[in-house]
């Protein structure tokens, strides 16, 4: 992280200490009673270190974001595709005047000077830098810095944080605190090269980071070349792009409106091998040999061919092969995000599409998200604030725990990714590949004091994944065809090929601990638990009734055939289910605007209102924490969602919608 430099230029930096201030009742604002698993407690901070304090503020009629999505996005509303403007949302959320003042009226009182204090562009961010002395006095805390296991990286956070009783309503969250979304780079690894040729099987395959976007395909197997299947009898043993069109019963691409537009998401080191594609596409769609994706580079993004094995390659050519294969002659916008020294976030994403979202001058928040110009070395251009359009369709197949975050930090990401929705845009996140559990089959305690803290994952409380716990994304979960199947018989027959993937993963799913049952969902998660209650209580999973359910969706996530650094290889998991469904509302998405409509935009509330247009998953379970899980269910379940896409009732009914 960035505080290295931060600690050891501190000794060097003159702080003005602020005069006393008088005396104010403070209460705790945020609170991390535990660590998040991996880090340990280094050390205090010099008190004359300087840290970029980022105040995110109350935005004002956040509380009715999702009435404003829904009305565009509920197929019964008569705004249904009225899509917003940037500006009409950025106006519509806009901190108010009275809590910019009055946050600004406590820095002051407290001995922050006028002039030091910085506005964001968007009105929803207050900028400033302290001393560690002026920082803990103002927060009443104490800072220290963190190290984790899996890198040796350097991260500064707290334990807690107050604030004045009059200032906690006009406060999201303060950084750096108690949050740790930190990036992970990368030891030093001298076994690249051995896993090149022998990456390892099943779950849990070695990766260069542990830790933070943990959604990654799965290893399954090398195969030759004359091992690829041409026969639809075989798609149970392999996964190729015909395989997927009979399926879900979508056709080739066949032509690209210049309004269309499908966007994949890769976070610096990860990175496609471009002769990898060449090989996919020879195989399987001639006309694309020497095609690329469109890249928009953010924050110097990098397509990277210094580290080349499965780790680094494997997630970014699965998706760029079977996107551009599945929506061909449509391009596909590689948002490749994050310099090779620095990496990136999901903030730092959403910062290049909305400048809205970004703080200060398109600065950020260092101690999570990656700030440009690097301070190590790498992309010393300014942070990217906006510049970058949003596509139709946005696929991402990394994710985070939830626990991994504070709901304070959860929330504020997830009404970004409902702004997009009102702009339009689908945003697709995996469902993760661990069932019940997290990333990397962790599970959750509880301790004393009621704080969830990640375990080894042999027992404890079930753990979701986030962004799939927001109710303003899709969550994709992960099917596999079953065993010996011929799917073309299968569905002539009117015979379910599928169920839900038990081959290396499991289709994550579960019950958000953060954010509320949506509208649109909630018919569908009570009739679950009405008709097909699971044989676990309060003690493993959040069985209220009252919060999000994911996935929404599935797609078949096992045996995907991919080229990778020069050979062929199966791979398994939600983030090869991801980017098929993008690919399928893309092409939808197609139909829509050739019609002279709209994009489909948040896909959610026309889905569950019809779930007739998706294939119905009733077989499999997600197991993890030492249980089953849960197991798949006539409609909606905490496995595969309403099922998978069914592309010709899917068309039919968005091309019936205004």
């Amino acid at each position: 992280m960035h505080f290295l430099s931060l600690y050891a230029i501190g000794a060097l930096v003159a702080s003005v200490i602020a005069s006393p201030a008088p005396v104010i009742s403070h209460v705790v604002h945020e609170k991390r009673n535990e660590l998040p698993y991996g880090w340990s407690r280094r050390s205090e901070l010099d008190r004359r270190a300087v840290l970029p304090m980022r105040i995110a503020l109350k935005q004002r009629n956040i509380d009715r974001g999702h009435e404003y999505l829904d009305e565009v996005s509920h197929p019964a509303s008569a705004k249904y595709g009225q899509y917003w403007t940037a500006k009409e949302v950025a106006e519509m959320f806009a901190s108010s005047d009275d809590t910019i003042n009055a946050v600004k009226e406590w820095l002051t009182s407290a001995g922050i000077a006028g002039e030091r204090i910085k506005l964001a562009k968007s009105l929803n961010w207050l900028q400033f830098d302290a001393s560690v002395e002026e920082a803990e006095s103002l927060l009443k805390t104490k800072y220290h810095v963190y190290d984790h296991a899996a890198s040796s990286q350097p991260h500064v956070a707290c334990n807690q944080y107050s604030l004045p009783k009059h200032i906690r309503e006009h406060v999201d969250f303060i950084t750096p605190t108690v949050h740790f979304d930190a990036k992970l780079k990368a030891r030093e690894d001298t076994r690249l090269s051995k896993r090149r040729d022998n990456p390892g099987t099943g779950r849990g395959i070695g990766k260069p980071w542990d830790r933070g976007h943990g959604s990654y395909p799965k290893w399954g197997h090398w195969i030759d070349r004359n091992e690829l299947i041409n026969d639809l009898r075989n798609c149970s043993n392999q996964i190729t792009p015909a395989c997927l069109r009979a399926l879900y019963q979508f056709p080739p691409g066949h032509s690209a409106n210049p309004k269309n537009s499908y966007g994949i998401v890769e976070y610096t080191p990860q990175a496609y091998v471009p002769s990898d594609l060449d090989l996919f596409f020879a195989n399987f769609s001639q006309k694309q040999v020497g095609d690329r994706p469109i890249l928009d580079s953010i924050d110097g993004g990098v397509i990277q061919q210094v580290n080349m094995s499965f780790a680094y390659n494997g997630e970014s050519d699965l998706d760029l092969e079977y996107a551009m294969t599945l929506v061909y002659p449509q391009k596909v916008t590689l948002y490749q995000v994050g310099d090779i020294v620095e990496g990136a976030s999901f903030n730092n994403f959403l910062d290049a599409i909305d400048g809205t979202y970004c703080t200060y001058e398109g600065g950020d928040d260092p101690t999570q998200d990656g700030t440009y110009p690097d301070p190590k070395g790498g992309y010393q251009g300014p942070e990217n604030c906006g510049g970058y359009t949003a596509t139709k369709v946005i696929s991402t197949s990394y994710s985070y725990n939830e626990a991994d975050l504070t709901a304070f930090y959860e929330e504020r990401q997830c009404s970004e990714y409902m702004k997009l929705g009102m702009m339009g845009v689908s945003v697709l996140y995996s469902s993760g590949d661990y069932g019940v559990a997290g990333n990397l089959g962790q599970c959750l305690d509880r301790a004393p004091n009621g704080t969830l803290v990640l375990n080894n994952g042999t027992g404890g409380y079930f753990n979701p994944s986030f962004p799939g716990s927001c109710p303003y994304i899709t969550s994709v979960g992960a099917t596999q065809v079953k065993s010996n199947t011929d799917i073309t018989k299968a569905l002539a027959t009117g015979t379910q090929p599928e169920m839900a993937c038990e081959t290396i993963i499991y289709s994550g799913g579960g019950f958000s601990n953060v954010f509320p049952l949506p509208d649109y969902q909630a018919s569908a998660v009570k009739g679950w638990f009405a008709n097909y209650p699971p044989p676990y209580g309060s003690a493993r999973f959040n069985n209220s009734q009252q919060t999000r359910g994911f996935p929404d969706i599935s797609a078949n996530g096992a045996n995907y055939a991919i080229a990778i650094d020069g050979r062929w290889a199966l791979v398994y998991g939600t983030p090869a289910s991801s980017p098929t469904t993008g690919s399928i509302l893309t092409l939808i998405n197609e139909a829509r605007l050739n019609a002279g409509k709209g994009s489909i935009g948040f896909i959610n509330p026309v889905l569950y209102a019809n779930p007739d247009v998706l294939n119905d998953i009733t077989e499999g379970g997600n197991q993890g924490c030492g249980t089953p899980g849960f197991s798949a269910a006539p409609g909606w379940d905490p496995v595969t969602g309403l099922g998978t896409p069914n592309y010709p009732k899917m068309l039919k009914l968005f091309l019936s919608l205004p």
